[in-house]
């Protein structure tokens, strides 16, 4: 990798939380991924919803790590 590329990394790290997932999902736009995994439509409508609701702030991310602790715990 490139120390520009490295910098510029570095740099978007400092951003907050959600910059850098809008960030994100402009680059994963951008790899243009052939339809190998196709999505229906009713999916795609549930995942700007969601999208919607992180940018508008209306709902927060939980860790994976404390999802699957909260599990166990629940199950016992």
């Amino acid at each position: 990798m490139s120390p520009q590329t490295e910098k510029l990394a570095a740099d978007l790290l400092d951003l907050p939380k959600q910059d850098r997932a809008f960030l994100a999902e402009k680059l994963l736009k951008s790899l243009d991924f052939d339809e190998a995994f196709p999505i229906s439509p009713e999916w795609r409508a549930e995942i700007a919803r969601r999208c919607r609701e992180l940018d508008e702030g209306r709902v927060e991310l939980i860790p994976g790590e404390q999802v699957f602790d909260e599990v166990i715990k629940a199950l016992g």
